[in-house]
């Protein structure tokens, strides 16, 4: 019923249904209630009964770490109740936590002394500081090992069974309810991931598609090394092929654009591309153009024009002397360069006039 409530509450969010959502939470309000005034209610009945003093051979100890003076100790103890108790020696495990100062008092085949519950023997700890009587009838003291089978050990514990059954009943109560609303639910989802005004994806006439992402964070300049690819490869989940007509990489968010209708002459795989050139091509763009002061950068790239191999990549820097392009081809090598108040272009490798004042 918890698991059940609580997709409840989250599906009523999902579809702003409110009784979907009202329903969930009051269930879940009633179950709160309930597990309160449970735990308020003691059975009746007198007090268990109080821990009693024993000696307790010391089989075996490991302490198991620690930043502090007391650190956590594992014993194996033989446990040798009082004949007056009833009860034969039994083995037991334990872990207490025991000062660093006291730890040399404690080795293996040594005698301490210990408090016990009788209605739980698994219920033991270590006194640090007997009492003077006890004191000296743990070191007059002789104790045999108890066999292993005499072990005791808490049955709460033992209970990973019964976790994992609470566990498959959450989460079937929680899929119940998905289920239920299984088909609001995905046309929802449905309804999110198409763009506004965007042509459906199940058109005969127009397979097109667009996403993007935008990163955030610590590093989240997609300048980072090895932010853009990793990008790249998220949007790439998002859409049926990775073929594409168009990428678009500002600072702080990236778009690809696609549509299945057009010849493989006119797309370009969304992975082929040069990621890894592609900050250092900005870096040149925003520096050699003629901006001193660049605001804004952006790269859009397309697929190849007229008899052009591979996609095309061109770098726009825009700042107060104006806006300046940097062109270059699918293997990150510049081919054209733009400056600020150019109408015409200097290309790699010219000569003259017009390639100096790039």
């Amino acid at each position: 019923m918890t698991g059940a409530a609580l997709a409840a509450v989250a599906v009523g969010i999902i579809l702003e249904d409110v009784p979907v959502f009202v329903a969930g939470g009051g269930v879940l309000a009633l179950l709160i209630l309930f597990a309160v005034l449970g735990g308020k209610r003691r059975p009746a009945g007198g007090e268990p009964p109080a821990g009693r003093l024993a000696l307790a051979r010391i089989e075996d100890l490991r302490a198991t770490g620690g930043e502090s003076a007391d650190v956590p100790v594992k014993f194996r103890l033989t446990v040798a109740p009082e004949p007056e108790d009833g009860r034969p020696a039994y083995r037991v495990k334990i872990t207490q936590h025991i000062n660093l100062v006291d730890l040399p008092a404690y080795r293996p085949r040594g005698i301490a002394v210990v408090e016990y519950r009788p209605d739980k023997p698994w219920d033991v700890r270590i006194v640090t500081r007997p009492t003077p009587e006890w004191s000296r009838r743990a070191e007059e003291a002789e104790i045999d090992s108890a066999p292993d089978s005499t072990l005791v050990s808490n049955p709460d514990v033992d209970e990973g069974s019964w976790c994992l059954l609470v566990l498959l009943a959450f989460l079937a109560g929680a899929v119940l309810v998905v289920l239920l609303f299984r088909g609001p639910l995905f046309t929802a989802a449905n309804d999110e991931d198409t763009p506004p005004d965007s042509p459906s994806k199940s058109s005969s006439t127009s397979r097109t598609f667009t996403t993007s992402t935008t990163v955030s964070g610590p590093s989240s300049s997609l300048l980072a090394f090895g932010r853009m690819r990793a990008t790249a490869m998220e949007l790439e989940s998002r859409v049926d092929t990775a073929y594409v007509t168009e990428v678009t990489i500002e600072d702080h968010r990236m778009a690809v654009s696609g549509d299945s209708t057009r010849p493989p002459t006119e797309t370009f795989h969304l992975q082929s591309l040069p990621y890894e050139l592609l900050p250092t091509l900005v870096r040149e763009a925003r520096t050699t153009l003629g901006i001193r002061t660049p605001e804004t950068w952006r790269i859009d790239i397309t697929p190849p024009t007229g008899n052009g191999v591979g996609p095309r990549v061109r770098i726009t820097v825009t700042g107060p002397e104006g806006t300046a392009h940097l062109d270059a081809d699918a293997t990150g090598r510049v081919v054209d360069r733009r400056g600020v108040g150019r109408a015409d272009s200097g290309r790699d490798g010219e000569t003259g006039e017009a390639g100096e004042a790039v």
